[in-house]
């Protein structure tokens, strides 16, 4: 290979029984001696983005004032809010964007005031009003994420994952289809993709099991791997690489087991007999949000590393959601705490929950850190949004929602800043911005009017 300069596809695929599996990106994917930039196996840029609903402490009067979410000062030489410090870490990767308004998600009628909860996620990577409709006759707008997919040549053009399903043939309340709460990623004005909450499938999916669906229940109820197949493959192609590929695949290998192997605990816990806090989720999704959540962020990774597709989207909850998140130490409902009352301690409350949230997003940047990508790691090229279309949920308003980029973005982005935006400001800017850093020539996204300096 390193005299004739040959090379191996970027689109192998391990092959067994029912499973084909997608390689990350190995030395032997580009000719010997040749810059990775200008070949076919050049890194792109991966797009994640992450919903967590209903707005956060910072963006009331109050949290403003006091800073909770957005840092006090312009610039580079910004300290980290109470909020985001958890983010601190990654500093030179993170970009926050503050002081924009998600007005689509506004009520546009009277028959539309009160339902901004059943409205606002479908703005949220869309910046597009959608319509009022309980029946199937729903319209929206074609969503960043979509946009940024239909330029993909990869298996998948795009994944959506979640971590709680509402029903989408009922309407949810003011006469909205439930989709409308369950969707943030929308192909076509009339074609919403909901979310996979269940991380089985979410797996199987990722290594394109089309195996029989009994042979495959069985194999799970043994406790078998879904990899077994694929091992005669993977050793074959083993013997032909290099030292350095030799150990990325089989650490590759182990991480994609690995995955597998906890999917297959919650299984066995969850068909235990042992109560469930759950009861109604698939099997495969587990009682712990955070164990749910982390699953999630690694199906990410594994999908970004194979290149089985550059784009993901992934709603960490819904606004109407009561749960309680007991490692946040905060012992209210989600939903019920959100409503405030605009009290100091509530709102304190509040941002500590807001906290423990964006705490989770620091275990997938360093996932992406971690997994080398050519020329540098998958966080360098890749550009993570996260971010809420609610402002201050006690008053449902979209005032100054909270929002942040962390990644490079193959040299797009530079990081270490906080970008204060005028007064008014659509938040559909920022999402021109992505747009445009994506390299997507589009003039406008939703109600956008310009970019975002960034």
């Amino acid at each position: 290979m390193f005299i004739a300069k040959k090379h191996i596809s970027r689109r192998t695929l391990l092959r067994g029984m029912g499973a084909a599996l997608a390689l990350p990106l190995l030395d032997s994917m580009a000719p010997a001696q040749t810059p990775w930039r200008g070949t076919p196996a050049s890194p792109r840029i991966r797009l994640a983005c992450i919903e967590m609903v209903h707005g956060a402490a910072g963006s009331t009067d109050e949290g403003a004032r006091q800073h909770l979410w957005s840092p006090e000062t312009d610039g580079a030489a910004f300290d980290f809010s109470y909020s985001l410090e958890p983010l601190a870490p990654f500093r030179e990767y993170i970009t926050i964007v503050s002081g924009t308004d998600a007005r689509q998600a506004e009520a546009f009628a009277p028959t539309e005031v009160g339902a901004d909860h059943f409205r606002s996620s479908a703005v949220f990577l869309t910046a597009t009003h959608p319509k009022q409709t309980g029946g199937s006759d729903f319209f929206g707008g074609i969503s960043i994420d979509q946009l940024y997919a239909q330029r993909q040549d990869t298996p998948w053009p795009s994944i959506q994952l979640g971590i709680e399903h509402l029903e989408p043939t009922n309407s949810c309340g003011f006469t909205y289809n439930c989709i409308y709460s369950d969707a943030i990623s929308w192909a076509s004005p009339t074609t919403p993709l909901p979310p996979t909450i269940n991380p089985r499938i979410g797996f199987e999916n990722l290594l394109g099991n089309r195996g029989p669906a009994a042979a495959r229940a069985s194999a799970q109820r043994a406790g078998r791997s879904i990899l077994d197949g694929i091992v005669p493959d993977a050793t074959r192609l083993q013997n032909t690489l290099g030292p350095g590929d030799r150990s990325r695949l089989s650490q590759y290998l182990e991480e994609v087991r690995g995955i597998e192997r906890r999917i297959q605990a919650i299984e066995k816990h969850n068909a235990s007999g042992e109560k469930r806090e759950l009861f109604a989720a698939p099997l495969g999704v587990p009682d712990s949000w955070e164990d749910h959540v982390k699953l999630m962020f690694d199906l990410q990774v594994l999908a970004f590393a194979a290149e089985i597709t550059r784009v993901s989207t992934f709603k960490m909850s819904h606004d109407v959601s009561n749960r309680i998140f007991p490692e946040s130490g905060v012992k209210a409902p989600f939903h019920t705490l959100s409503h405030h009352d605009e009290l100091p301690s509530k709102i304190a409350e509040f941002a500590r929950l807001n906290r423990y949230h964006v705490g989770l997003v620091p275990y997938f940047l360093e996932k992406l850190k971690n997994t080398p990508d050519g020329d540098g790691s998958l966080l360098d090229h890749a550009l993570v949004l996260y971010g809420s279309p609610m402002g201050d949920s006690q008053t449902h308003n979209h005032r100054r929602v909270p929002l942040f980029l962390a990644g490079r973005a193959c040299g797009q982005v530079k990081g270490n800043l906080h970008r204060v935006c005028p007064a008014g400001t659509p938040q559909a800017n920022a999402l021109l911005t992505i747009m445009h850093k994506l390299g997507v020539p589009i003039d406008i996204v939703g109600d956008s009017t310009g970019e975002i300096a960034i």
